[in-house]
């Protein structure tokens, strides 16, 4: 695909949000960089990409739309989750993003959950690409559950740039959990874009780009921060006590002698960035009994639902 120097490369980007939000907590809490993802970074990056592979000047490739999808904390969960919820939105209006969202919902076990995100996303992709003649559609995500819409959208003439990423990362029960792209999706589409591989190599001007420098969001709430899709709700007695440890990977523990000390993640914690921590803050905190753990750690029988610091 080549264009004249008159014609513009019409490019839409859709966000499987969830998605996102597991990869930009990686960069921040588990990977070397310590850093957020940037979205005007990203989408720089995406305008470079999409010119080099079809030979186009960047200046002709336009972003014309932009829409993220994701789960959304109900409204009785007010305060600072949400709070940090709407600080993302306003970094997303910034970029001209479309936003929708969709309730979490009890699943299986009573576990919040998202439910019909990706059918969504597929719908409002398919009928914007039809609607609005996009000559690339990026698609950032990493679900087979992808493909149909992929393949749907070839037969209307757009092609497919896939933005994704293979990462490892500890849930909020300090588990080591892997991502992993579809390789039916990454073979379906025209363009994939592993970008882990790409950020290691580290060889593109645009993947400096790709992530918020540290002094503009040091102060920043944390952005990403809603109720994880397995969480267990929040409530009962409120503790006072001190961070006993904290690991670089985005867990710690409280310090509690007649629990033996409490697991938390970095998703409990309301009103400070991780990496604000310290051993001996001051904290308020809920707590709960981690069934799970205990049957794998007799001595972590016990992690925090939700973490405030106080000093």
């Amino acid at each position: 695909m080549e264009k004249n120097l008159l014609d513009i490369l019409r490019i839409g980007i859709f966000y499987d949000g969830y998605y996102f939000y597991k990869v930009s907590n990686y960069y921040k809490y588990e990977h070397e960089k310590k850093a957020r993802i940037s979205i005007g970074g990203l989408h720089n990056f995406i305008r470079s990409e999409v010119a080099g592979l079809t030979k186009t000047d960047m200046r002709q490739c336009q972003i014309i739309d932009a829409h993220y999808f994701k789960g959304r904390s109900s409204a009785k969960e007010l305060g600072e989750k949400v709070q940090s919820e709407r600080v993302f939105e306003d970094i997303l209006m910034r970029e001209n993003i479309v936003t929708h969202y969709l309730p979490l919902r009890y699943g299986e076990n009573n576990m919040y959950q998202e439910k019909g995100i990706d059918v969504w996303l597929a719908l409002e992709a398919y009928e914007l690409a039809i609607y609005k003649h996009f000559d690339i559609l990026v698609l950032v995500a990493g679900d087979g559950d992808y493909v149909p819409l992929v393949r749907k959208l070839h037969t209307v003439g757009t092609q497919v740039m896939l933005i994704s990423w293979d990462f490892s990362y500890h849930n909020e029960n300090g588990d080591m959990m892997e991502t992993k792209t579809s390789r039916q999706l990454l073979e379906e589409v025209f363009y994939p874009v592993q970008m882990h591989q790409r950020i290691e190599q580290n060889n593109n001007d645009f993947i400096k780009e790709v992530f918020v420098p540290e002094r503009t969001f040091e102060k920043l709430p944390i952005v990403f921060n809603f109720r994880p899709e397995n969480a267990p709700e929040e409530g009962g007695e409120e503790f006072t006590s001190t961070i006993f440890s904290i690991n670089p990977n985005g867990f710690g523990f409280i310090k509690d002698e007649s629990k033996n000390n409490i697991f938390f993640h970095y998703s409990r914690v309301t009103n400070s960035e991780w990496d604000e921590l310290k051993t001996g803050m001051k904290i308020k905190y809920t707590v709960e009994e981690d069934e799970e753990r205990s049957k794998r750690d007799e001595a972590v029988r016990y992690r925090a639902t939700k973490v405030t610091v106080i000093d």
